[in-house]
């Protein structure tokens, strides 16, 4: 019997039909929108006079251009007051389920279908932005589409599409004290590059990522897109079947079984091959920042920017205002923001208060601190983690996309530095003339703490904190 890898299992069961000689017809289970890709698609489709297909398998929400205070008040940018107001009036024209703003399970895409069960292993996904792939933690094929392609899932539930090769990517051992999920995908990216993916699916195997959370998952498949896969995937497991038990949209009793049965099937078939496999070792792993404008720029916090002779690498450090040799250790930094669909979950407020308690962030610091859902938000009051970021001078805001991206009011300033929890570094991410510094929760606020960059792990092993 053929050997089959996770991806091809999932593929192979979605595939309607086959062009000969060419791409094939793929089936998606769910299709998620927000209000930045969807008005075009919404527009191609009344001009054609074309019905949405299967609006029971829509699930859209806002969450780019949307506030992160007063969300109760009218949206004061007006380009993002136009994009939701589309949103809403072409999901109530449409009849599509949407989670805007004020609703109890609006969030960020990536963060709130995980949560409500809507994510589950063996499907299909797509959403017109490229971290999707997220979703891919489950053993999900999960990945961004194009507007034209939204259009095109809106009007027949399939994609024309060519089938990617496979990758496997193994990280065995146990990771260092302090090191996080956002630490692994940071140095697989640095050690493979920005463009290593390309063409590629990745499944992410090995002991590292059997003993993560689901939210840990989450955070090293977002980040699939920045070396360049079209997505990347984690065998489901008894972790995986814990998490989506007994949420809002999971089967359940019996058809919960039933499914869990079929899950079990998914993972990869001992002896399967891939068409690229790399292997990693726990043990070199320790936290990571970024020095450059992509991820793939990336460096241990206790090592200094490599002395690279390349017009681009130039360019790029030039604009970060580094020099070659530099280390980034004892850098002054004036923002930090945790948030973004790669680290607005439950647990990385967990594990950043869990640092902060009792101490107080550096007057020179402004730190926000983002949930990636109005769920994520009502647990972190619940646990008595905004008491702890509020004593320490953090300052909360409601969910949504924030700081990640300049496309709504919080922005950082041009010039400033930035540790950000986010995905993407690239020139005026954050703002025009931001400079942003990719790095995990833990660094992040170990940042806010000093006023600068400081070695995390050596401050864990100082205070005898557990954080892995």
């Amino acid at each position: 019997m053929e050997k089959k890898t996770l991806f091809d299992k999932v593929w192979d069961a979605h595939v309607v039909d086959t062009v000969e000689n060419g791409p094939q017809i793929l089936y998606i289970d769910k299709h998620l929108i927000h209000e930045v890709t969807s008005p075009q698609a919404f527009a191609e489709l009344e001009e054609r006079n074309i019905p949405v297909f299967r609006k029971d398998q829509i699930v859209a929400t806002a969450d780019h251009n949307v506030p992160t205070k007063d969300q109760h008040l009218p949206i004061q940018d007006l380009l993002s007051k136009k994009q939701v107001e589309m949103l809403t009036e072409n999901c109530n024209k449409q009849g599509i389920t949407l989670y805007g703003l004020g609703h109890p399970y609006q969030g960020i895409v990536h963060v709130m279908a995980p949560e409500l069960g809507i994510t589950q292993p063996g499907m299909t996904m797509v959403c017109g932005d490229s971290h999707t792939s997220t979703h891919g933690a489950f053993g999900t094929i999960a990945f961004g589409i194009g507007t034209s392609q939204v259009a095109q899932v809106f009007a027949s539930q399939c994609l024309l599409l060519s089938k990617p090769k496979s990758m496997r990517i193994t990280v065995n051992g146990k990771l260092k004290n302090g090191v996080l999920p956002k630490d692994v995908i940071l140095y697989i990216i640095a050690k493979l590059g920005t463009n290593s993916g390309t063409g590629y699916f990745v499944e992410y195997a090995g002991d590292v990522f059997k003993d993560m959370t689901m939210e840990g998952r989450m955070t090293v498949c977002n980040m699939s897109i920045e070396m360049g896969a079209r997505g990347g995937m984690i065998a489901p497991d008894e972790t995986t079947f814990e998490y989506v038990k007994g949420r809002e949209f999971a089967p359940e009793g019996e058809a919960f079984d039933q499914k869990v049965a079929y899950w079990k099937t998914l993972p990869t078939d001992e002896g399967a091959t891939f068409d690229k496999e790399y292997e990693f070792d726990a043990a070199d792993i320790e936290p990571m920042v970024t020095y450059g404008t992509n991820p793939g720029m990336g460096i241990k916090i206790t090592d200094r920017i490599p002395e690279i002779n390349d017009v681009s690498f130039e360019k790029s450090i030039k604009y970060m205002g580094f020099e070659k040799g530099e280390k980034l250790l004892g850098k002054p930094i004036n923002y930090v923001f945790v948030g973004s669909c790669t680290n607005s979950r439950i647990e990385d407020f967990r594990t950043a208060a869990a640092y902060i308690k009792g101490k107080q962030k550096a007057d020179n610091v402004t730190a926000l601190i983002v949930p990636g859902s109005q769920q994520v938000a009502k647990q972190i009051k619940a646990e008595g983690l905004q008491d702890i970021f509020e004593a320490a001078g953090f300052e909360i805001r409601q969910s949504g996309c924030s700081a990640c991206l300049g496309m709504n009011e919080d922005k950082i300033p041009a010039g400033e530095y930035c540790v950000s929890t986010s995905n993407r570094n690239f020139e005026g991410r954050q703002g025009p003339g931001a400079r942003t510094i990719l790095a995990s929760p833990l660094v992040a606020v170990a940042t806010a703490i000093a006023g600068k960059i400081v070695d995390v792990s050596k401050e864990i092993e100082e205070e005898e904190l557990v954080i892995a």
